[in-house]
């Protein structure tokens, strides 16, 4: 019995594409790295963007502490206002002397009716539009009623 010549010859058809089949081409491999790359990108933002809103949201909470806290002293001085936020801290009103979250130091105001705390806010220039202050409609706390 013979065997037709073309059933001898082994498929190349079969071979090529188990070969083919074997790994990724390189536009494969630059697609999937574009793609990972888009979604690190949005993420890396997203984060940073929460970070800067804690960060914010830090300050804010630090200037409400500090007015808290200076409206104690007053109460228990008679009325008197501290100088610093040292005469706080030595009368055990707070325990440190804090910075905010971009290491500036707080300001504030006390004419003996009302206080004002106020962070100088990302740019660490005060009287800018990025102060965080203890009163609710200050410039930097556009967002306070959110």
């Amino acid at each position: 019995m013979q065997i037709h010549p073309e059933l001898r010859r082994p498929p190349r058809r079969v071979g090529l594409a188990a070969k083919a089949q074997r790994g990724m081409t390189l536009i494969e491999i630059m697609v999937v790295v574009a793609i990972i790359g888009l979604i690190m990108g949005g993420v890396g933002i997203m984060a940073f963007n929460r970070f800067q809103d804690a960060q914010l949201d830090t300050a804010k909470s630090e200037v409400k502490k500090i007015q808290s806290a200076i409206d104690t002293y007053r109460v228990n001085k008679k009325g008197k206002c501290p100088k610093t936020l040292e005469d706080l801290k030595a009368a055990q009103f707070i325990d440190r002397v804090p910075k905010d979250p971009w290491d500036n130091d707080y300001q504030f105001t006390c004419d003996g009716t009302a206080i004002e705390v106020i962070s100088p806010g990302p740019d660490g220039e005060f009287d800018s539009p990025d102060d965080i202050s203890s009163k609710g409609d200050a410039e930097g706390d556009k967002d306070a009623d959110k």
